[in-house]
């Protein structure tokens, strides 16, 4: 049986590519996306990974070579690939990792952010489906 790969561990020790099977992301955490059909990073996922991710994905830190403070740093990933799906956001493991859809995985840790709200990973959702603009 063939495994997925999924970037986990974002802010913790930096990056960190996990082998697991689809059953070891539990689907059930992850919120559903936005009905929102105009998110965009700069108005709405960027103010969010600002205050929840830039102490360790901005311009000052990147755990993991990975930066979350533009869109093109986001896309290109980190040093284990890509952390968005464009178009598949119940696959990409940035949504995985801010959702604890992976047992002792949710980003940001404890002491380094508040978690995301279900909202706030609800609007990441609908912008990933949305193309990612």
């Amino acid at each position: 049986m063939l495994k997925n790969y999924y970037l986990l561990g974002l802010c913790v020790t930096g990056l960190t590519l996990v082998s697991m099977s689809a059953a070891d992301v539990d689907t059930k955490k992850i919120p559903p996306a936005s009905t929102r059909t105009d998110v965009t990073f700069d108005k709405d996922i960027k103010p969010i990974f600002e205050k929840a991710c830039f102490k360790c994905h901005g311009t000052e830190k990147q755990k993991g070579k990975l930066r979350v403070d533009s869109l093109a740093a986001i896309k290109k990933g980190g040093e284990n690939g890509e952390v968005i799906l464009i178009g598949k956001s119940d696959k990409s493991s940035l949504v995985h990792a801010v959702s604890g859809a992976v047992e002792d995985e949710l980003m940001p840790p404890d002491g380094k952010g508040d978690p995301l709200t279900k909202d706030q990973i609800g609007l990441i959702r609908a912008w990933i489906d949305g193309g990612a603009k």
